[in-house]
């Protein structure tokens, strides 16, 4: 593969000419790599999926067959993209809908979600990649043991299998084709300052930015052992040992909801937790007040209204400068109701970006850590002081699910966390980008 020069082509009579991505060096050396399985362990901006789809589009553009394969359909999308404009001017046929791009001179790549545990059955490839790998389904050893693998076969193929990791899991496939060499895969490592477009100055300062096994992970792509850790520590929430005051003066006040989609004795219950936001002076984001019930889905519009009323009372008591925006619902199970509910009744409710629910309760813990840890976040004292009955169970409900989540912990399935999703939604909608990130 040429790095340096645009991939010359004769399509008919004429020169088509593509540009492919220019690798940079630390992706060339993963390149160089000998070996015909590799697990390229990478930390966050040091380009995985550029590095991955340029090699897609190197081998489609000479008439080989690749398979793509992701965690899930907005992965898979954004490689899909990139390919779609790398290739524009030679591509012969493109099938967003079937996950197809198809070039003039035979190339050929297939995108396909790893939630299909037959993804790339009964298909033939000279290469695939396989995209954060280390957030796929538990199976997927099994689907590439009996899908992917057998793919490689016809054209004694190579495979790329990129990532971040995702905890010190022996049981998660990235961690296992890394560290047991059975399964015959190559390791590189690269963490995210191998990249020379992540500088020194602003590694620096994500690691003051992020709690130490956060940064360990995220950009040094090391297996972290989260076992027994505390994720949001206590007294990062607390100021001086003490929740604080309601503030006296904010921007706005706003209520996140996390609708139940289900009754009974299940974990899900309707959860809401309000928040008084300030950009420019005091605490940029305190947690004032939370409630979490459980409802019947048809009676949760009745329900709603008094979330809309406890905003408007925390806005005139934090003199809110903006008032209140409202709430913002999670759009899935019975928040789809409500917000449609809302729509009919001119109520202020918002859906939550689906790029960030899709992003996964780790994943936007792991965003919310570093306001957490520098401070950002603080609990006022009628929150921290709260108590409830909830399933029988008296406590501070939203105050154990904030500081007894543990990344990564398979047991975090069988416990509540309704309150918990309020708690980092919250957090990366006040203090993140417009998308929550």
């Amino acid at each position: 593969m040429n790095y340096h020069r645009a991939k010359r082509l004769e399509a008919a009579e004429n020169v088509v000419t593509i540009e492919l991505p220019t690798l940079h060096a630390d992706q060339v050396k993963a390149y160089l790599v000998t070996g015909r399985f590799k697990a390229i362990r990478c930390g966050r901006r040091w380009g995985k999926t550029t590095y991955g789809v340029t090699i897609a589009c190197d081998d489609a553009a000479k008439g080989k067959l690749h398979g793509w394969f992701a965690p899930d359909y907005r992965r898979l999308s954004v490689a899909y993209n990139m390919a779609l404009d790398i290739l524009g001017p030679i591509i012969r046929r493109s099938s967003r809908n079937e996950g197809v791009i198809q070039t003039e001179y035979g190339g050929q790549i297939d995108f396909w979600t790893l939630e299909d545990e037959n993804a790339g059955r009964s298909r033939k490839y000279h290469r695939v990649t396989g995209d954060e790998v280390a957030f796929t389904k538990p199976d997927m050893m099994g689907v590439w043991q009996k899908a992917i693998r057998p793919t490689l076969l016809d054209y004694r193929g190579s495979a790329n299998m990129l990532s971040n990791t995702a905890g010190n899991d022996p049981e998660n496939f990235f961690w296992r084709i890394c560290n047991q060499p059975e399964h015959g895969f190559v390791e590189y490592h690269a963490p995210s300052y191998n990249s020379p477009l992540v500088s020194k100055e602003e590694i620096a300062e994500l690691r003051a930015m992020y709690p130490p096994l956060v940064f360990l992970q995220e950009y040094e792509a090391e297996f972290v052992d989260w076992s027994g850790v505390a994720f949001f520590a206590l007294q990062k929430l607390l100021k001086d040992g003490q929740p604080v005051p309601y503030p006296t003066i904010c921007d706005t006040v706003f209520a996140i909801v996390d609708t139940a989609s289900k009754t009974g004795t299940a974990n899900d219950g309707t959860a809401v937790t309000y928040f008084a936001t300030t950009k420019l002076i005091g605490i940029p984001l305190i947690v004032l007040d939370w409630e979490i019930v459980q409802i019947e889905g048809a009676t949760l519009v009745n329900w709603l209204p008094s979330v809309f009323k406890r905003c408007e009372e925390l806005a005139k008591v934090c003199k809110a400068r903006f008032g209140t925006i409202g709430a913002v619902i999670e759009d899935q199970n019975s928040g789809i109701v409500l917000l449609q509910h809302a729509k009919n009744n001119n109520w202020p409710a918002h859906p939550i970006e689906s790029k960030l629910t899709a992003l996964g309760k780790d994943g936007r813990a792991i965003d919310a850590s570093k306001y957490v840890h520098q401070e950002f976040v603080k609990f006022s004292d009628v929150a921290y002081n709260k108590v409830t009955t909830y399933k029988e169970v008296t406590r501070n409900h939203l105050l154990g699910q904030v500081t007894g989540f543990r990344v990564g912990d398979k047991d975090n399935a069988k416990r509540a966390d309704d309150l918990l999703d309020t708690f980092t939604y919250g957090i990366a909608l006040a203090l993140g980008n417009p998308e929550g990130f």
